[in-house]
């Protein structure tokens, strides 16, 4: 009864998050597990790599990535404990109570409603002419740096964040809801902003961020390549270009440092007939990064507007087949 129950809770969260999005006035528990990283960051780097001499290099980086893997281990037990804790004594005032938690709960882990409004800001800005302000608005979006991107690279850059968001923000936090509710929810979003504000290949978080950053690939590996295989089938109910995304999947799925973005970006590049990707600017620093898809068209504001219908459609899908499942298991 209770798995029922939370692929119920599940569900309405879903189409609450499509409804209200993250009003800002509503302080997120994301927060929460952000303001704990940060906590445990600041502590765990005085107690254990403080006081190594600067010339003990090689000791610093393997007390960091210690250091970083504590962090990893204590924040996603509480992040599963405290709302499994929660849930269980709501339950115990009464099942309405712990339903009703949960389903906010499950509200407030999916991004569909935000990813797609923010993106849409971006086209609005597009649609204006106003080139200043549709790189300011990509810039709450993306990590690289937008100050001297053209317009063209404005719309990749919206694009390529609703594809790939897709996974981290939507379809992944699915998968993990209706599979252990709110508590493997909140877990997976604390793998998931641990990678975000940890997982970076400087000199700060080279080391300290290593554990957060694999786990995050490990995390999402079966999530980015379920959500690209239901995104090709999106392609074709939405009438997009699903034979171009099955095939530019198969051949760009790789075209990434890490082993997950690259899925999705294949299929929404290949569903849409641009080019995506490509050489970016992080830090004041140029990367090299492979194309993905084929410039068969010119991209075009309106397909960030695509994006989102794709992740949209991919969303419902998942939602359908393994709430199904689930359901038929239960």
């Amino acid at each position: 009864m209770n798995g029922r129950m939370t692929i119920l809770a599940c569900i309405i969260g879903f189409l609450l998050d499509c409804i209200f999005g993250d009003p800002v006035w509503m302080y997120h528990p994301i927060r929460v597990i952000g303001n704990l990283i940060s906590v445990l960051e600041k502590g765990l780097r005085k107690l254990l790599c403080s006081r190594i001499h600067a010339s003990e290099q090689e000791k610093k980086n393997r007390r960091e990535v210690l250091a970083g893997g504590i962090l990893w281990i204590l924040t996603v037990s509480l992040s599963f404990l405290v709302p499994a804790v929660l849930l269980f004594a709501a339950g115990k005032v009464h099942p309405a109570v712990r339903f009703l938690l949960e389903t906010f709960w499950c509200y407030q882990i999916f991004a569909a409603r935000c990813l797609v409004g923010e993106s849409r800001k971006v086209y609005q800005k597009l649609k204006e002419d106003d080139l200043p302000g549709a790189r300011r608005v990509v810039s709450m979006i993306v990590g690289r740096d937008t100050e001297n991107l053209t317009a063209e690279g404005v719309t990749k850059a919206a694009v390529e964040t609703v594809a790939e968001n897709t996974s981290d923000g939507v379809t992944a936090p699915l998968l993990f809801l209706l599979i252990g509710g709110a508590p493997l929810g909140f877990l997976y979003k604390a793998v998931n902003t641990m990678d975000s504000m940890l997982g970076y290949k400087n000199e700060k978080y080279l080391y300290f961020g290593r554990i957060p950053a694999k786990m995050d690939d490990v995390f999402n590996y079966i999530p980015a390549r379920l959500t690209a295989w239901f995104m090709i089938v999106a392609a074709f109910l939405t009438g997009m270009d699903g034979k171009n995304a099955w095939k530019i999947y198969l051949r760009d799925k790789r075209k990434h440092a890490s082993p997950n973005s690259a899925q999705s970006e294949a299929v929404c590049a290949g569903a849409l007939d641009v080019q995506l990707a490509g050489d970016a600017v992080y830090f004041g620093k140029i990367y090299k990064k492979d194309y993905i898809g084929d410039a068969i068209r010119k991209i075009e504001p309106e397909d960030i507007l695509r994006a989102g219908k794709l992740m949209y459609m991919t969303t419902i899908l998942m939602m359908v087949v393994f709430g199904g499942l689930l359901l038929w298991i239960y």
